[in-house]
């Protein structure tokens, strides 16, 4: 099944989740430096802060390839130019998508922020109930902010700027929200006292554990990042 915006099966990992139980669909759009109508548009607010754009997954597995890139730029370009449009399509592929799911009984799940922090999964989550939405993010005040109960959030930490790392602790043990870490080369069992849980073995971050730390291995050019985002232990 081909969808407008969302996509199904073609993510390694997110495929690891896959199972009569689950199925995920996620929406990859440009994050970084996006020019349209000549200015530059970033769909990831603390991309700049957190230092996260050099070593982003944007460029890992599929998307090092032309075609990849040159599709979420198009799909980027629409949200950016028809909004309304743009909303239409998504909420026909999330729609088709459930549909489809459920007449197998597997619980549908959507990723909509999978190489962007939009938050737009908060905005759509509650005309979809039976959906699952999860997301990663960087916005570190959506963890003190109420969420849709079928709405998911994992902040993403970086130590590119020490104060954005210290708030990324301080809303883990205070919020129970979890933090996903990418490391260069393996996985240790704690950082800063928190446990550490393998985050690589499959994508479906709703069902974890409160207040620990999902371990992350550098992909793609992240693993040359010195920036502070990926972290070596």
């Amino acid at each position: 099944m081909t969808y407008n915006l969302i996509g199904v099966g073609n993510s390694a990992k997110i495929i690891k989740g896959d199972s009569e139980e689950y199925v995920t669909a996620i929406m990859y759009l440009k994050p970084y430096k996006t020019v349209y109508r000549g200015k530059v548009h970033n769909l990831c607010a603390m991309a700049d802060k957190a230092k996260c754009h050099e070593g982003c997954l944007n460029t890992a597995g599929r998307g090092q390839m032309g075609v990849v890139q040159r599709g979420r730029e198009r799909k980027t370009q629409l949200y950016f130019s028809d909004r309304i449009g743009f909303m239409d399509a998504l909420i026909n592929d999330l729609t088709v998508f459930s549909r489809r799911q459920r007449k197998k009984n597997i619980q549908p799940c959507v990723r909509l922020d999978g190489t962007s922090d939009t938050g737009m999964g908060a905005k759509v989550a509650p005309q979809f109930p039976e959906i699952q939405f999860y997301d990663y993010t960087k916005v570190i005040k959506r963890a003190y902010q109420d969420r849709p109960s079928n709405y998911h959030i994992t902040l993403s930490y970086s130590e590119a700027d020490p104060d954005y790392a210290k708030q990324v602790l301080a809303a883990v043990r205070e919020t129970g929200t979890n933090a996903a870490v990418v490391f260069r080369d393996k996985l240790p069992k704690t950082f800063k006292g928190l446990r550490v849980i393998d985050g690589d073995k499959d994508d479906l971050r709703f069902l974890d554990p409160q207040g620990v730390i999902v371990g992350l291995k550098a992909k793609g050019k992240a693993k040359q990042d010195k920036s502070g985002f990926v972290i070596d232990c």
